[in-house]
Parts: C-alpha cells; structure tokens; sequence
C-alpha cells in the first residue's frame, strides 16, 4: 500500500479548489440520499448513463434531442450516428472497466477508443502516429445554456493548441498512468479529493489528445470513471457531461485554456468548472429522481 506523497495533492489546496470540492460533495451526498435512490437507483443509472452519452456525443459533434437518441436503434448510419452509437457504447461499458482501471488506465483508454470508432476500424484503439494528427476537440459550437452561469462573468473565445506530438503524448500519458496506478495502492481517503484526481485525468486527456479522434468522448468517460473509482459517485449517477454541454463549448475551451497553462489560477479555474458541470450533472439527476417519485418516468 502506498503511503508517500500524492503529487495531486497541492491542487487541493489551490484558492477556490477546497470550496469547489466541498459543494460538489455536498450536491453528490444530497442526491445519494434522495427517496428515489432507494428502490430506483438502477434506474437512475440507467438514466444517467444515457443522458451523459447524448450530451458527450453533443460535445463532439452530434447534438441529438434526448428523445431522438431513445428511440434510436441504428447508429452506423451517418458520423453523427456513428458518434452518438459511440458515446452510448462507452457509457454502457465505463463502470465494467474499474478493475482494470485501477492497475491499467491505458488498455481502458484503448477500449474507450475501441468503443467509440468501433471495432471493424483500423486505428480502432490504436494511440495516433507520429504522421497523424488529432482531431478537433470542439468540432460543434454549443451555447451555454439559459439561467448557467448568471454569476459568473461571461467565458471569453479562446483559440487552443495543436495537441503535442504522438511521442510526446505517448510518454505524458505513461507518467499519467503511473500515477493513477500510485493511487490505486493509497489507503482510502489518502491524497488528493475525488474531484480533483478526475479533472486533472480530464484536463490532460484532453491535452494529450492521444488518439487520432475521439478524443473528448474518451476524456469525459476517464472522468466519469474516475469518479467511480475514488467513490465519490460509485453509482455512477452524476452525468458531468451534462453540465459541461450545458456551460457551453466557449467556457470549456477556456477552462481548458487555464489548464493547459499550467498556472495556479488556470488549474483552480478548470477544477472549479468541471466541479461545476458536476453539480449541473446532480441537477439532472436530481430532476430525474423528482420525475420518478412523481410517477412521471
């Protein structure tokens, strides 16, 4: 069992991180604890999963009605069909993988990879080449959504960097990995709090870009498992993905700005917004519960 120093931990205490923390804690316990947890909870994963599935899909491109991506049986029509299927067959698959996570987070990459491209691609799971680039991680401009984000100042257009080379990507994401494996050793409640341990896995996938597409997709399912695994939302009904779609692609790219920066006050900017998108993902759910205790669902 490992009982060093978790390199994470100094984020937790960056101004605003321990705060951002406390309330998503808060919002997460407040769910767990809802009437329609005691006998639907399965339901509320399942609810959970697929409206974190359509917002990612959103995120990368293909942005569906809910009720569109419900119904839906086919998704190897079109690339937004194609991208939807993706995020549905990762969603389905991410809470399955935490045993292989906790000791290999880079063949669950793959699989994500697999996943989302399906495995009749040739570069399905396969991390890009020093000749091929990474995909645009924002390829659809999504609006913050009325009533988020009234207090705080408006996200400011910023323009992010091409992903660093294959090389490059390949080594950070092997000291990634070895880092979450340090993790999986600590006794639990060591080291740095849940929130900060799934942006930071977030924020550098997104960095990295480590596949040739898709690589959003797999970012926010790395977060969601994350999550999972250092039990904050081990039933995995917190879609994050929904609060990220709904604060919009101009805030994620700027929050994503400020870690890619490295600074204190970037990295505490983009913890404090994918603690946000948690708390707008408990929201969701929180509205699912309601809907289910009302009889509606």
């Amino acid at each position: 069992m490992t009982t060093g120093t978790d390199p994470l931990a100094p984020l937790a205490e960056l101004p605003g991180v321990p705060e951002a923390v406390a309330e998503v804690r808060k919002a997460v316990d407040r769910l767990y604890g809802h009437r329609a947890m005691r006998r639907r909870a399965a339901e509320v994963t399942s609810e959970s999963a697929l409206r974190g599935a359509r917002a990612s899909a959103a995120l990368d491109g293909a942005d569906w009605p809910l009720e569109e991506v419900r119904r839906r049986t086919d998704f190897g029509a079109d690339p937004e069909a194609r991208t939807v299927g993706g995020a549905l067959r990762i969603s389905a698959e991410a809470g399955q993988l935490l045993g292989v996570w906790r000791h290999s987070p880079v063949q669950v990459l793959a699989r994500l990879h697999l996943l989302a491209v399906g495995d009749g691609a040739a570069e399905a799971g396969r991390p890009r080449t020093a000749d091929e680039p990474a995909d645009e991680l924002f390829p659809l401009e999504l609006a913050m959504a009325e009533g988020v984000g009234a207090d705080a100042p408006p996200p400011q257009a910023v323009t992010l960097p091409s992903a660093p080379p294959a090389a490059e990507a390949a080594a950070r994401l092997d000291q990634l990995a070895r880092l979450l494996a340090d993790r999986a050793d600590r006794a639990p409640g060591q080291g740095a709090p849940a929130l900060v341990v799934a942006s930071v896995v977030h924020g550098e996938l997104l960095a990295l870009r480590p596949f040739a597409s898709h690589n959003g997709v797999i970012a926010r399912a790395a977060q969601r498992i994350v999550l999972i695994a250092e039990g904050l939302d081990p039933k995995a009904i917190c879609p994050a993905e929904v609060g990220l779609a709904e604060l919009g692609t101009v805030a994620y790219r700027q929050a994503l700005q400020g870690y890619l920066s490295g600074t204190a006050e970037g990295m505490a900017a983009w913890v404090a917004h994918c603690g946000r998108a948690l708390r707008l993902g408990v929201r969701e759910s929180t509205a699912v519960c309601e809907a289910m205790q009302r009889g509606m669902v």
